[in-house]
């Protein structure tokens, strides 16, 4: 099967999904649940990721992503990924969790970020699972009603912008433009995609399609905009840690390994050269970090505070 084109460039919008392979669970407990959060969080940290919507149901998520980077492929994979090397670990198996690669459809957001949204939050509805959608604590519905606070990767302004200017004017508005949707059919959005790649306008499909289809078909998996991050070296990161713990020691080390892994797109096989040191080292070394600030306030201050003046 042929793969799927990836349109990508900065500040594009997608509707994301994966789905677990042979439709098997993805998510158990709530501790999933809260774990891939973290992940949401970290690919926002690492790539800049904005999610504008999400639902995360049994066998499957869905989600409303921007990229402000033009890095779609890399979010997806660092998040699929490591919630992969998460789940198989928390519930001894191997293999793989999802089916095939991540879906993602390239969204014009004034167009169709309403009905999109709507469409993902209702998810649990039609599950029935809940009578109403916010009765579900794992989707972006509540976030959106003000009933919980957004986190940094959730971004929930853009579409509650054209539901009005005063927040709890459109916090009402929005909330009737769900409601109202419950008990009649309520088509996918996403049907209206043309050749299952981009959901806009004609306008706005004619610009893409000119834009991005005359790429030669063997570079399309390569991105036709992909913007040029700007981040420490990684000699710059290890030296900046340095002066504060001592250069050439262990901890120094591990700590620019996790501020790396945290803040930057870097590979583990651009690390794993740098360092000196295997891929499976490099994520005991994160993780060590990781667990020890989490236990020291004063620790946790200080990779902060080169955490700020590296990445400003």
């Amino acid at each position: 099967m042929a793969r799927q084109l990836r349109i990508e460039y900065p500040g594009a919008f997608y509707h994301v999904t994966s789905r677990g392979n042979q439709k098997q669970p993805i998510f158990m407990f709530d501790q999933d649940g809260f774990v891939f959060l973290e992940y949401l969080q970290d690919a926002h940290d690492k790539f800049g990721a904005v999610f504008h919507t999400y639902s995360l149901m049994g066998n499957h998520y869905h989600g409303l992503l921007e990229t402000p980077k033009g890095n779609l492929s890399r979010i997806m994979h660092f998040i699929n990924a490591s919630y992969t090397g998460y789940f198989n670990k928390k519930h001894s198996r191997v293999g793989h969790l999802f089916q095939g690669r991540f879906k993602a459809i390239l969204i014009e957001t004034d167009s169709y970020a309403s009905e999109l949204s709507r469409y993902i939050h209702l998810n649990p509805v039609r599950g029935k699972i809940v009578e109403m959608p916010e009765e579900y604590r794992w989707s972006s519905y509540q976030e959106f009603l003000g009933q919980r606070s957004p986190a940094p990767w959730l971004n929930v302004n853009l579409v509650l912008g054209y539901f009005g200017r005063d927040l709890n004017v459109a916090r009402s508005r929005y909330r009737n433009y769900v409601i109202e949707a419950i008990g009649r059919t309520l088509e996918n959005p996403i049907k209206k995609a043309e050749g299952s790649l981009i959901l806009g306008r004609e306008e706005f499909v004619n610009r893409i399609k000119a834009k991005f289809f005359s790429i030669p078909k063997e570079n399309r998996e390569i991105p036709a905009i992909r913007a040029l991050k700007e981040k420490p070296a990684l000699d710059e990161i290890i030296r900046s840690v340095g002066h504060k713990f001592g250069a050439k020691n262990r901890f120094s080390r591990n700590a620019a390994i996790y501020l790396c892994c945290k803040r930057t797109d870097y590979s583990l096989a651009e690390m794993e050269k740098f360092f000196g040191i295997k891929k499976s080292t490099i994520s005991m070394a994160y993780t060590q970090v990781k667990e020890l600030i989490t236990l020291d306030d004063s620790l946790k201050e200080i990779l902060g505070e080169i955490e700020s003046s590296l990445f400003k």
